[in-house]
């Protein structure tokens, strides 16, 4: 009985790492989602883009996937007053995005 606990607790910590790791196909979509949205038109990220807004190279290591999404269906809703407009992404491009902004450390 302990046992089946313990590896029920074990399989629940997997696959809840294994989650908060974005997957290299998503974070590649990801960054395409970047380009073809004209988001290196204000951020820079991996050495691309133009500083007219926050630097996101290492993004990454300040903000994770969950928050990141949020920011990006409504920015002004994460913080009042925000310069970032509200885009008009699908959630499938909002899921990707914010897994390549995770990936960026």
């Amino acid at each position: 009985m302990i046992a089946r606990a313990v590896l029920l607790v074990s399989m629940v910590l997997v696959a809840s790492c294994v989650q908060a790791q974005p997957g290299p196909a998503l974070v590649g979509q990801g960054r395409m989602v970047f380009r073809d949205q004209g988001c290196y038109g204000c951020h820079t990220a991996e050495r691309m883009g133009t500083p007219i807004g926050p630097d996101l190279s290492r993004i990454g290591a300040k903000r994770d996937q969950t928050y990141l999404a949020r920011w990006l269906r409504d920015p002004s809703a994460q913080r009042p007053g925000a310069h970032m407009p509200k885009l008009q992404l699908t959630e499938a491009e909002v899921q990707a995005l914010a897994a390549y902004l995770a990936s960026l450390r």
